[in-house]
């Protein structure tokens, strides 16, 4: 294998790469994960780091790049810190108030930027961002994975399942539409958020979809997801990735309504990263990388899938359909369907 650490353009590199000496076309995938800071809940800041980062990964010859959870434009972090349950809190409402200004609408503007710097640069997309419901929930947010593939645009618009602990009290529950994967190069590749990513349903769903490259997204701590990452790879024959963030209390704008309180209960750095890619046996192509920002890029073998599922395949030899049934319902559930009968007049104002 050839490392190409220290790679790309000044400011942004790659810190630690997985390579191939003669990478077979017709079975291998390039992939990066991004781990990124920047200002938090600046979207405008965070798409230019995030193009910065699309450019790095082109140039080392990733196929597909992946992106932290909410990379766009950041975790809500000050819940854990600033006593988010606290009901009625005139504060925390103008946190939430801050924070959904900062979410992005699918369909929107960063949406059509992606897709173009998909399209210019080759390269597939996984983006963690922080979604802003529409019409009815125009007023509720979501943990979205968007998958952004060069001349086809968004084919991904996954939104998290089950928020976790006090992510409940900001981010509304997704729907199983996401849960898909695409075709990229020679594989099959999907995406999970962070903590459901230990969702064993959510895994298999994935898996059954003929999955062999796994996306976990995550806001920055190898302590909540080196585990889950190998296990992952262990458990579905696949090659599992997890791209996670940098955050340091610098990022932080000093007009955020809670920010002096943040600032006493953050350490300097509250997320750092952890960055690493596991083969199908569970074993590190790219151990975790901590406290920096830069990319992680491997060449996977995806012989290595097929070679790994003799002994297990959880979807295939090594599932009982008689004994055990799964069902995943894929459609879109909106907050409210409005249902109008064909008699019925419309009512102008």
């Amino acid at each position: 294998m050839i490392d190409d650490a220290g790679a790309g353009v000044p400011g942004l590199r790659v810190l630690a790469a997985s390579r191939l000496s003669d990478p077979d076309p017709r079975s291998t995938l390039t992939v990066a994960a991004a781990q990124l800071g920047g200002r938090w809940l600046d979207v405008g800041a965070r798409m230019k780091r995030l193009a910065e980062a699309a450019h790095v990964a082109a140039s080392a010859g990733a196929q597909v790049l992946a992106f932290p959870e909410t990379y766009l434009s950041g975790y809500p972090f000050w819940l854990t810190r600033t006593h988010g349950a606290n009901f009625e809190d005139v504060a925390q409402k103008q946190c939430y108030a801050y924070y959904l200004d900062s979410a992005i609408e699918v369909g929107g503007p960063e949406q059509r930027e992606l897709e173009a710097l998909a399209t210019d640069l080759g390269l597939t997309l996984y983006v963690g961002v922080t979604e802003r419901g529409r019409g009815p929930a125009s007023g509720s947010t979501y943990c979205t994975l968007l998958a952004i593939k060069p001349g086809d645009g968004l084919v991904g618009h996954h939104r998290k399942l089950v928020p976790t602990y006090d992510e409940r009290l900001v981010w509304a529950q997704g729907d199983g539409n996401g849960l898909r994967t695409h075709t990229v190069g020679a594989a099959r590749v999907g995406g999970l958020n962070c903590w459901e990513n230990w969702m064993p349903q959510a895994r298999h769903a994935l898996y059954a979809d003929g999955e062999q490259v796994h996306f976990g997204t995550w806001p920055g701590a190898s302590s909540v997801s080196a585990d889950i990452t190998r296990f992952t790879a262990q458990e579905g024959r696949v090659f599992a990735i997890s791209a996670s963030g940098i955050l340091t209390m610098d990022d932080v704008p000093d007009d955020f309504p809670l920010f002096d309180e943040l600032h006493a209960n953050s350490s300097p750095m509250p997320f750092d990263g952890g960055s690493g890619i596991a083969a199908p046996d569970g074993t590190w192509l790219v151990e975790p990388v901590k406290g920096e920002e830069g990319l992680i890029v491997a060449d996977l073998d995806l012989r290595a899938v097929a070679q790994a599922r003799l002994t297990f395949d959880p979807t295939g030899h090594y599932s009982r359909p008689d004994v055990f049934g799964v069902t995943v319902d894929r459609t879109r559930r909106e907050a409210v369907a409005f249902t109008d009968s064909s008699t019925s007049e419309a009512i102008s104002e």
